[in-house]
């Protein structure tokens, strides 16, 4: 690989997982840097983060003062990778949800022409394990409900499981992205296809966390059925 990849990880309370996710990383793409964007953890993650980072100068720390939204934190670490140079800027979940082995598939769909890929759930040889099934419902309703009111051809739209080319990160204004959690997902690739760049989906078997909490709350799904139409009323009066 000779673009400059960079993989962006929020963490909030993610101190037991932080070592086998960067090493599972590291194992699979050994040229890759990673960002770890730490909400002042109450566990300790920021301190094991800024220890490792000591003895593996590929890892990279941001701290933010406390709790302040994954759509935040992908918007502030997305701009620094901008300033720094990086070609390829992958999201991926701390928590081991998203196998580090799918990513030499999204470094091939992106040599095949892709400037978003997005590790899909909800495609042929993709899938979830140890859901229930409301979180099923939740999810496949979720992506649904949002390609119908965009009318977009993506099975997978609240993954965040998913790369960029920074040629992407720097036609959307990222400054006017206003969503969190799952509809933060969906209007980033709203707006890489709103701009024309080419989206291409790459299973995964995504792998409910192993420790820890999950951070889905009611607030998140509420926020994203809101945004979703707001969205797409934007796009038609040409705001977006």
């Amino acid at each position: 690989m000779t673009e400059r990849a960079l993989v962006v990880t929020p963490t909030y309370n993610e101190r037991a997982n932080l070592e086998p996710f960067l090493q599972g990383l590291f194992e699979v793409l050994p040229e890759a840097h990673c960002l770890v964007v730490d909400d002042a953890s109450p566990d300790g993650t920021g301190e094991l983060a800024d220890d490792l980072a000591g003895h593996d100068e590929r890892i990279k720390v941001m701290h933010r003062p406390g709790k302040l939204g994954l759509g935040s934190a992908y918007l502030q670490a997305f701009e620094w990778a901008l300033r720094e140079g990086y070609d390829l800027v992958f999201e991926m979940d701390t928590d081991l949800s998203h196998d580090p082995r799918y990513l030499p598939d999204f470094i091939e769909a992106f040599g095949s022409g892709a400037d978003v890929v997005i590790g899909s759930r909800n495609v042929r040889g993709g899938g979830v394990e140890g859901w229930g099934l409301g979180r099923h419902v939740l999810s496949k309703g979720g992506s649904l409900y949002s390609r119908l009111i965009l009318g977009l051809d993506v099975h997978d739209l609240t993954s965040g499981y998913k790369g960029f080319r920074r040629q992407v990160l720097e036609a959307i204004d990222l400054k006017a992205v206003r969503s969190e959690g799952y509809s933060f997902q969906i209007e980033l690739t709203y707006r890489a296809i709103r701009k024309g760049f080419r989206v291409r989906e790459v299973p995964i078997v995504f792998v409910d966390r192993r420790a820890g909490q999950s951070k889905m709350s009611r607030r998140i799904f509420a926020e994203a059925v809101l945004m979703v139409p707001k969205l797409r009323l934007d796009a038609l009066t040409g705001k977006l």
